[in-house]
């Protein structure tokens, strides 16, 4: 792997690589892209595997390369701007505190204390903050409320300190979410200079690159929420308060914004979760009036906000973001884009939310991201590595090549050392009813309790929607003997830190525990997952993409919804071999991987496990 990435940066050509876990693929890529000589944005999927990069893979690479120390490897390591606080922003709650409880004050000390002495300004570096924390909220340095070079602290932030060791690293080690924010905001700028944070490169590696279409549609669509207006005229209320520039006239357009924000979103139409906004032309007929009613009051603001003498430099962001919000605003209700699904996201409830308020999101997301990835990223790169344990369907490229519009690039797989036929054995239960049958949770939950019995706990229970793996957790509670941990319960590191610390534990978790999650030995021995993972079908996105497909006079099934399933069951798989020496158990609780046609491409793409044809096969295999 590693001199094909080296042969790829030498030749110019796009790569793509799945390289089985426990090939070592972080020092594959790392290697050849020190010895080039050039600027190498490394780009990950989670801020877990960024830290290995950073703190354990590049250190042992430096003791390799340089072992008399003769030598330094000049290394960013780069969060999204919420994870760093903005010292201005503090600086004026403390001359203006509009803290609400007490935790929120003892908060404010520790982050004040703490400010003082910080080199990075990194958020994760303070531990007694709470992720959900409302108060860091108000103080981060998200680019909405930055004023970049006439801010007072500038010279101090720590922004313009990672953009400074950014330019002068060698290597910088972002995630997809940073990469793809900071493409964003430069596309937004067109060109203009000192807009955003990562410098040029003309080589990017995507790791964990089977993330990387879902991650591109979020930041190349447009969402508007009520929140996002609330905020709005929170921090013009606040900030010109604190620079005692607050006109009357400025205080009544922010109640004005938030009156008309407040009838608006009301009237958008009822449901819950993710869902279709298909009825965009009837409801603007019906609901005109409220619209408009709402630009005008942004329009308003920003009229206020230009009559103020002697501006504060705030105010010419504050417009900015009044602009921005009109035309994003415009875009999802009036825009005809084909390539574009426009939906609606409603979350949060009383006492949720940092408003403590229902959150509606209005949403334009791209149904096709190839387009915009070929034009934006690969068109712009002299080389792109795309690397990921789960990349190729039936042992090809196809499917990912076509989606993220990845023409022309040079393909490899390496596969894992890893055992499998000796150190995992598959087991498929062939009696179980269909997953969507009314009988399957009772059928099944009977199973996973005698499966438990055999690994004696020491289990991932893996789900693909929520209501299931909560459904047959209720079901097994006083059936099972180990300790039972559910997702839900307790922020997703502190679970985890139970389960390796917890003999003989078991924990029922969704989406976010199939994949970047690492326990090696026989704390984990089995991972039991309870149907074939097919995209919602109902999800906007995921509705619109199979239709344009099947448009196009193409079989949406086989061609999208299938080969997304597969790489989602190959992670979740993936969880259960993390090392030479780990053994156990794969269960599926879905027999269509047998017993339809679409299911030999499951079997393809899978490594070759051992199979059991019934329970005591997997006795027999745990007796070994």
């Amino acid at each position: 792997m590693a001199e094909a990435v080296e042969q790829a940066i030498t030749d110019r050509r796009h790569l793509l690589v799945e390289a089985g876990t426990g090939t070592g693929k972080t020092l594959a890529y790392l290697l050849p892209a020190i010895r080039s000589g050039k600027r190498v944005i490394v780009s990950t999927g989670t801020k877990n595997l960024q830290e290995q990069l950073f703190y354990k893979d590049v250190p042992f690479l430096e003791q390799v390369l340089f072992p008399e120390g003769e030598g330094k490897l000049r290394v960013c390591y780069m969060k999204g701007r919420s994870n760093y606080l903005c010292r201005q922003k503090l600086y004026d709650l403390k001359n203006q505190p509009i803290l609400r409880e007490l935790a929120e004050v003892d908060h404010y000390r520790a982050i004040a204390e703490w400010e003082e002495h910080t080199q990075t300004g990194d958020r994760s570096e303070v531990s007694l903050l709470p992720e959900s924390s409302a108060l860091w909220h108000k103080i981060d340095a998200r680019s909405d409320a930055c004023s970049g070079q006439k801010c007072p602290q500038f010279d101090r932030c720590f922004i313009t300190e990672m953009r400074r060791r950014a330019l002068e690293s060698d290597l910088v080690i972002v995630n997809h979410h940073l990469f793809f924010a900071d493409l964003a905001i430069k596309r937004a700028a067109d060109g203009a200079p000192d807009v955003g944070v990562l410098p040029e490169a003309g080589i990017v590696i995507f790791d964990e690159a089977h993330e990387l279409e879902d991650v591109a549609g979020t930041y190349f669509g447009v969402s508007v929420s009520n929140l996002r207006l609330d905020e709005l005229a929170r921090d013009v209320e606040i900030t010109l308060r604190q620079r005692k520039t607050l006109p009357a006239a400025v205080i009544q357009a922010c109640a004005n914004l938030r009156e008309r924000s407040q009838f608006f979103f009301g009237l958008i139409p009822a449901g819950e979760g993710r869902f279709a906004f298909n009825n965009r032309s009837e409801f603007l007929e019906e609901n005109g009036d409220e619209y408009i009613s709402l630009m005008n009051a942004l329009s308003r603001l920003m009229a206020e906000l230009e009559g103020i003498k002697e501006k504060p430099e705030e105010v010419f962001q504050f417009s900015r973001r009044a602009e921005e919000l009109k035309v994003q605003l415009s875009f999802i209700l009036e825009a005809k884009d084909r390539n574009t699904v426009f939906w609606i996201e409603r979350r949060g409830g009383l006492g949720r939310g940092r408003s403590g308020a229902r959150i509606v999101s209005l949403q334009a997301t791209p149904i096709d991201v190839s387009q915009l990835l070929r034009q934006t990223v690969f068109e712009n790169l002299d080389t792109a590595v795309l690397t990921s344990a789960t990349l190729a369907v039936s042992g090809g490229f196809e499917y990912i090549q076509r989606r993220l519009g990845l023409d022309h690039a040079r393909s490899l797989v390496v596969p894992s050392h890893f055992d499998y036929s000796h150190q995992a054995i598959l087991y498929v239960p062939p009696d179980l009813p269909d997953p969507r049958s009314d009988q399957f949770a009772s059928r099944a939950s009977q199973v996973i309790r005698r499966v438990l019995e055999i690994t004696q706990g020491r289990a991932f229970c893996l789900f693909t929607s929520y209501a299931q793996m909560q459904d047959i957790y209720d079901r097994l509670l006083g059936e099972v003997e180990y300790p039972m941990l559910v997702q839900g319960s307790a922020p997703r590191s502190a679970l985890l830190e139970e389960f390796r610390s917890t003999p003989n534990a078991i924990l029922f978790a969704t989406a976010s525990f199939w994949q970047g999650v690492d326990v090696q030995g026989e704390q984990l021995s089995c991972v039991i997952i309870d149907r074939l993972p097919f995209a919602v079908p109902n999800d906007p996105v995921v509705a619109a993409r199979v239709a344009a497909i099947a448009d196009d006079g193409r079989n949406a099934f086989m061609e999208y919804q299938v080969p997304g399933a597969v790489i989602t069951l190959k992670q979740g798989f993936g969880r259960l071999i993390r090392s030479l020496h780990d053994r156990g158990v794969l269960v599926l609780l879905d027999n269509r991987i047998h017993r339809q046609r679409y299911g030999r491409v499951f079997v393809e793409s899978l490594p070759k496990y051992g199979i059991a044809s019934g329970l005591e096969d997997v006795e027999k295999f745990f007796a070994r």
